[in-house]
């Protein structure tokens, strides 16, 4: 049986099952790439639900796996050269299990990195974008009365789903034929966009042509159905 008590986080959110990769997460759009990567690849893992609400990303059990307090992060009790693995960032998590299991990254050089050009995409501007321009309308920064920050993040919402919408023309996902991290990586940001911040209008989602199809493709899939409610919330 795996040895994880080297962990701190393992005293408040014990492992009952070791030997499974450890899951610490929460049903966010950043949360849950990681439950529908797990649940598409079918690798054993033990989520467990981190309140963010309740700020439990910031104690020190949490921050001395993920430094920088945010979910998810993971412990791979079977990591290389079978020693125990912690990491943190989503899209470090979605490549490393891809390589651990080799699916859903392409075995050729150049579309493998090409698939991970997409999941960079969504790291560093669809996430960060989408994030501001759902604080700006729909939490409390829709209470500021300068209206300049949320026209800022509007625009560019609009602007990278254009590029996305480019993208899948004529593709079915973003790699053409074959879904990938980047597809796991991007699915349930732009869900949420239209979905819990309620933006769709805003950033005029219903005049993309590709990307609604694109999204109803993805959530259709039964890995993703349940990753969408993993963990589930406290």
């Amino acid at each position: 049986m795996a040895d994880l008590s080297a962990f701190p986080i393992t005293t408040r959110w014990p492992a009952r099952h070791p030997d499974r990769l450890q899951l610490y997460s929460t049903p966010t759009p950043n949360g849950v790439k990681v439950s529908i990567m797990l649940e598409e690849i079918g690798l054993p893992y033990e989520a467990h639900a981190i309140d963010i609400g309740k700020n439990e990303t910031w104690t020190p059990e949490f921050l001395s796996l993920n430094p920088n307090g945010k979910i998810p992060a993971i412990i791979d009790p079977d990591g290389p050269g079978g020693r125990p693995l912690a990491l943190f960032e989503s899209g470090a998590i979605l490549l490393y299990l891809a390589e651990k299991t080799g699916t859903l990254l392409p075995d050729d050089p150049g579309r493998r990195y090409e698939t991970i050009q997409w999941v960079f995409f969504q790291m560093a501007a669809v996430g960060p974008m989408f994030g501001q321009l759902g604080f700006f309308h729909k939490f409390a920064g829709r209470e500021i009365e300068d209206k300049r920050p949320l026209e800022r993040y509007r625009a560019e919402s609009a602007r990278l789903l254009g590029v996305l919408d480019q993208r899948l023309a004529g593709r079915e996902w973003i790699m053409g034929d074959l879904y990938t991290i980047a597809d796991v990586s991007l699915l349930g940001w732009v869900r949420n966009l239209v979905g819990f911040y309620g933006a769709g209008e805003l950033v005029q989602f219903d005049r993309l042509s590709q990307v609604p199809a694109w999204l109803e493709r993805g959530l259709a899939r039964p890995a993703v159905q349940r990753g969408l409610a993993i963990p589930a919330r406290p």
